[in-house]
């Protein structure tokens, strides 16, 4: 009860964020983890989260603790959803959120966003029995995407836009939305190319599975932190930045997406887009409109 009329206290009392002073004072940080975004953060067995996005919140902990000067500083781990992860962080519960969010100007009303240190664009995966290869070939059928995502909204506008009729199921996470395909209550499963690839890979037969349809709009994944933290929000940057000047980020990017990964050792085989290295060097925070 205490934690949570701290996060209340937090919340309302409508001042500047001051993330840094919460940790000092507190003694330790929280940082959010997705359960099934491969490769940025997922669960891949009995330890804790894995993947490129906790690799960078791990060393935004360390950087944390060096300005704090306090190398004791407890780190606690908070699963987030894509519903409940903007919430979280608002209240206080968690103090950065690096996993697979888009930036995008909605969104950042409402939080802060790092540099982007990925692009994306959502496509649909499917059985290769279905024959479905494009958007078309799902009209007036059951399309799932999961809650809370920019996915479920741009697929609902293609819909709309291109008279698909559509009808939207929503998972609660990622693997919650490929359970839906796999059990035959959606005919496709619309999310960020590269979860896709992710989740297909730990399927129990990838091999039924493929990735199909054009890209649509390409989207930016950065860290998010409370708004109006310009001390947090640099040193956050900080760190990104140094990883992409000295050579690091690649290493991690190469580490996560072209070589073989947990559990069952995929492949991802994705090579770095224009859009991210070109980023390298310009070290954007360009939302998505």
């Amino acid at each position: 009860m205490a934690a949570v009329l701290a996060a209340a206290a937090f919340a309302g009392t409508g001042a500047q964020a001051d993330t840094l002073k919460k940790i000092a004072e507190s003694g330790k940080i929280t940082v959010a983890y997705r359960e099934s975004s491969v490769p940025f953060s997922y669960l891949a067995g009995t330890g804790g989260p894995v993947g490129f996005s906790v690799e960078i919140t791990n060393a935004v902990v360390e950087a944390v603790k060096k300005r704090l000067n306090n190398p004791a500083i407890k780190v606690e781990l908070q699963a987030v959803t894509s519903q409940n992860r903007i919430p979280l962080l608002q209240n206080g519960t968690i103090d950065i959120e690096c996993g697979s969010t888009t930036n995008n100007t909605v969104r950042g009303k409402d939080v802060q966003f790092a540099t982007n240190y990925f692009y994306t664009g959502t496509r649909l995966l499917v059985k290769k029995a279905s024959g479905i290869k494009n958007y078309a070939d799902l009209a007036r059928k059951k399309v799932a995407s999961t809650t809370g995502t920019t996915n479920a909204q741009v697929i609902r506008k293609y819909s709309r836009d291109n008279n698909l009729d559509y009808e939207l199921v929503l998972g609660k996470d990622h693997d919650d939305a490929l359970l839906l395909v796999d059990a035959g209550r959606a005919e496709a499963f619309a999310m960020d190319d590269i979860l896709l690839f992710g989740l297909m890979g730990n399927a129990r037969k990838p091999a039924d599975w493929e990735v199909v349809g054009d890209s649509l709009q390409v989207e930016p994944y950065a860290c998010m932190m409370r708004k109006d933290d310009p001390q947090f929000q640099a040193l956050v940057n900080g760190v990104i930045g140094g990883m992409m000047k000295s050579g690091d980020f690649e290493k991690l990017y190469t580490k996560w997406f072209l070589s073989p990964v947990p559990p069952k050792g995929q492949v991802l085989g994705l090579p770095m887009s224009k859009e991210l290295r070109d980023n390298l060097a310009a070290q954007s925070d360009k939302p998505a409109t």
